[in-house]
Formats: C-alpha cells, structure tokens, sequence
C-alpha cells in the first residue's frame, strides 16, 4: 500500500518490513540517525503495526528498546514506520463510477480514544486539500467503486502526509456517528457506492450536503480502566450528566485484574455524545481520558 501511493506521488513516511526483532532495532537506529539525533538527544518514536490485524488494533508506538520487547513473535511480519507530529484525522470518501460522492472527515481528539464528526472549522478548511490527496489515491489505487477509510497527517509546515488506506468501513463505530450527525445510514450508502448498476441519479440524490446538512456533531470516546483492579461499571456524573451524553456500550468487568493494554485497540466500549457546538464536544471527549468508568 504505502509502496504502491509513493509511486503513485503521494506523500508518505519513512516504511520498511520487519521479520523479526533485529530489523526494527535497525530501522530505530536508521530513523534516529537520519534525523541526525546526538549521542544522548532522546529517540523519536517508531509505529509498528501488525499485517494480520485492522485499525488501531496491532498498532503500537516504539519508544525504546524495552517497547521492542513488548512485541509478541505471533505479530511478524509487521510493518514500520516514522513518527509524523502533527494533526492526524480520518476520510470516509464514497466513491461510484471513480467519483467521489460523499467526503466526511473524522477529526481525532486524541488516537485510540476519541472521534467525532463533522470536523471543526479548522480541519474543515482544508477540505479542498484533502479532496485533491483523495482524488489522487482513487487514481493511484485505481478505484471505481466503493468506499475508502484513509489516514492523514498535516505537519506543523502544512504538509499533507499519506498514513494508510482501507477499503472497508472504519472503526470506532464512525458510520454510526455519520449516521448520527446526517441522518442517512453509511451502511446503505456503501451498497448503493459498490453497485455499478446504481445511476448517478439515485447515487447523487442519495447522499446530503457536507458539513451544511449535518444535523449535530457526534463524537464517541473508547474507554479503558486507568485501575489495575476493579469490581464494578460506575458511569462517572460528569459523563452522564452532560447535555451531550447519549449512550454508551461498557458491561460489567468480567474479571477483576485489568490485562496490559496491548497497542491502541483494546478499549472496554464506547461512550457516544452528540451536541451542536464542535469544541464543546471536542473538550468533552479529551476531559473523559479523566475519568474512571471502572472502579
């Protein structure tokens, strides 16, 4: 993939394969020394991800040699890749006949634990951007019909960086909350898309208006026990009792001894808000990290 959008001239990181632990202490080091760190400067972080696993699953951010360690042989053949500061979100484009039809953009609030949609006003204005970088990987990847969940970075200079491409619906029940935030199910959306026999007519007529037809901002955020023990699902008030709290997901523990968190996908459920300012819910979704659902 990441091979096949650098021929294709779109932007992307440092990558290679790793086969075993050897080869990601050697892309550690190369990334460091390429980035031209001094004896004694900390390391800049290396992400690995799993090629047998999806989503934020498998992903783990490498700090050190001991994160290296972490690793369970089960998960090589894995990729690696450099660390990109800057602001990274996520596209939800439905493509018919090598068009896209509808473009929704996921803002993160924090990677692993929040999202929510519409984006703000901010990462909104670069929608013209983003449009132009996802016409590009419909024509690299040769895209006719479908629908695409890509990832992006914007760097602190305004560059646009490829992350990865999925041909599938997103994680982090994101078609629920476009279905939430538009009214018009993603689900359906994503038939009609992958059907070459759909018309432009019944395409086109389908899909709202981004952003200007948005009824509501809904956002959702994945919750993991900050305890090493708990006993019960104690829905925090501040949670519930805010205006946007709509539902959530989380069960009772099933066991009291919280197993080590493995990568960025091992969140307990979802808690979904909905409301109509985007930095109230945007503030909301990071003060939940805060709190403790399980006790």
């Amino acid at each position: 993939m990441k091979r096949r959008a650098q021929l294709g001239g779109i932007r992307v990181g440092i990558f290679e394969e790793a086969h075993e632990k050897e080869d990601v202490i050697r892309f550690m080091k190369r990334v460091n020394q390429t980035l031209l760190k001094l004896d004694g400067d900390p390391d800049d972080p290396i992400h690995v991800k799993a090629f047998d696993k999806a989503g934020c699953l498998g992903h783990r951010m490498i700090r050190d040699i001991e994160d290296i360690d972490k690793i369970p042989d089960e998960e090589y053949p894995l990729l690696m890749e450099s660390h990109l500061d800057g602001w990274e979100f996520a596209v939800e484009a439905w493509i018919h006949d090598g068009k896209i039809k509808f473009l929704n953009i996921s803002e993160y609030v924090t990677l692993g634990y929040s999202v929510f949609v519409p984006a703000t006003k901010e990462l909104e204005s670069w929608r013209n951007e983003i449009t132009k970088q996802i016409e590009k990987l419909i024509k690299t990847f040769d895209i006719k019909f479908g629908q695409i969940h890509p990832e992006y970075f914007v760097t602190s200079d305004g560059e646009m960086y490829f992350g990865e491409v999925a041909y599938r619906p997103p994680g982090f029940k994101a078609f629920e909350l476009i279905e939430r935030a538009y009214g018009f199910s993603a689900y359906q959306a994503s038939i009609l898309v992958f059907d070459p026999k759909s018309t432009k007519e019944e395409v086109d007529s389908f899909f709202p208006r981004e952003v200007e037809d948005a009824k509501c901002y809904a956002g959702c955020f994945g919750v993991y026990p900050r305890r090493r023990v708990v006993s019960k699902l104690e829905m925090p008030a501040e949670t519930t009792e805010h205006p946007y709290f709509e539902s959530h997901e989380l069960i009772a523990p099933a066991e009291e001894t919280v197993p080590d968190r493995a990568a960025f996908g091992t969140h307990w459920g979802l808690v979904f808000f909905a409301g109509d300012d985007p930095i109230r819910l945007r503030d909301l979704l990071k003060a939940q990290e805060e709190l403790d659902f399980y006790v």
